[in-house]
């Protein structure tokens, strides 16, 4: 296919080309040119169209989407810890064809929003695992599921160091062969032996980190260490949410792991603060978003986007370049995933999203990044492509 007179955010830096020429082939970008000679593949002419990477939503839990603003007034244990939360009593006592449900409209509402990559912290085990694949096997969106064996420690558990069981370890193994690595609720539910252990897999390992106030003081209670020092012993390839971390506590974890994943809107509507991204920047910090729990927001970037830039400006009163945040959802997670996504560039995986620049709520179309940051939204969508083919919508 060959994407003629297109407009482009291209490469790393997403500099916006007015006119060009994309090649691709199979499921990659083979050829970003305004030259592209005519060829046997099927030629599209994409006049007032721009292409934007497809947008990667670097964390989200998918499997509450069956309990949407249940427990709205609920302090944030008692709405998602997971040992007594009210989110896993839902998922505990609902029948798993009503969950698959919520989860497949769920994928749905994503594609719709040029979601085309989620990261998903998996809950319940490998039944929990195995009821996520079965609700997108017909979905193309691509998915990166992070498992997790249902065992959490004690506060004297914690203080005494206890390790893993090897009942317990004995389901890693069937666990990972069914996805792609490790997702942990956290290091206060966990010793420092029990972290060491699972540092051991191979598999991609991230954990919730530092979300709350009530958290991180917890850690320093039980262990005298920060929780960011304490998940490190994972050896993480990413922390989620980091909301209460230090400039000490960034300044160690950005020399350790690919980066920090933040969820705005979720800590925002738990009444939990907001996420320094610009302390996080400002430690060299790879920076993505997600949208976190269903049973609290909608997964949709482009809010999430908006909220984040606005938000960090109107707490800063400091300009913030919309490119940046625009980079948190396609570059940077891209970066964090260690995959040739998020970015449209010769070689990477043709993941990408049409946008109507005539859309009523972004003509004219006179800052690419800023327009697509806070005005752009599902109806600016003229489609969606994944790995080369066109997944929602139409050309």
């Amino acid at each position: 296919m060959i994407l003629k007179n297109i407009s482009v955010l291209y490469g790393n830096d997403l500099k916006f080309i007015e006119k060009t020429s994309v090649e691709v082939t199979g499921n990659t970008i083979q050829k970003i040119s305004s030259k592209i000679k005519p060829s046997k593949n099927k030629v599209v002419n994409c006049n007032g169209l721009l292409l934007i990477p497809g947008l990667i939503n670097s964390h989200t839990h998918i499997g509450d989407s069956v309990a949407k603003d249940i427990a709205l007034n609920k302090d944030v244990d008692s709405k998602i810890h997971p040992m007594f939360g009210v989110k896993q009593k839902i998922l505990r006592e609902t029948e798993p064809k009503k969950l698959i449900l919520f989860m497949r409209k769920t994928a749905k509402s994503m594609l719709k929003k040029g979601i085309t990559t989620f990261v998903d912290f998996r809950e319940s085990g490998l039944d929990g695992i195995l009821l996520i694949k079965k609700a997108l096997f017909d979905i193309p969106i691509r998915v990166v599921i992070l498992g997790r064996i249902e065992f959490y420690q004690s506060k004297n558990q914690i203080k005494n160091n206890t390790p893993i069981p090897k009942s317990y370890l004995n389901q890693l193994e069937p666990l990972l062969k069914n996805c792609d690595g490790l997702g942990i609720s956290g290091s206060n539910e966990n010793s420092d032996s029990a972290l060491k252990q699972l540092s051991k897999i191979k598999e991609i390992r991230a954990i919730h980190c530092a979300e709350t106030k009530q958290s991180y003081l917890k850690s320093k209670r039980m262990t005298k260490k920060t929780e960011p020092e304490r998940c490190l012993l994972l050896k993480p390839n990413f922390l989620v949410h980091m909301t209460y971390a230090s400039k000490s506590d960034l300044k160690l974890v950005s020399k350790k792991i690919r980066g920090i994943v933040v969820c705005p809107r979720a800590n925002a509507s738990l009444a939990e603060g907001i996420p320094d991204i610009e302390q996080m920047m400002k430690m060299n910090c790879n920076v993505a978003i997600g949208t976190d729990n269903l049973m609290i927001n909608s997964p949709d970037l482009f809010r999430e986007m908006d909220f984040l830039w606005k938000v960090t400006m109107g707490i800063h009163k400091k300009r913030v370049d919309p490119k940046k945040i625009l980079k948190m959802v396609t570059v940077n997670a891209g970066k964090l995933l260690d995959k040739k996504i998020g970015c449209i560039k010769e070689g990477y995986l043709a993941d990408a999203v049409f946008i109507k620049k005539n859309s009523l709520d972004i003509d004219p179309l006179q800052n690419p990044h800023a327009s697509i940051v806070h005005r752009a939204n599902e109806n600016s969508i003229k489609a969606v492509m994944i790995g080369g083919k066109i997944v929602h919508g139409k050309l």
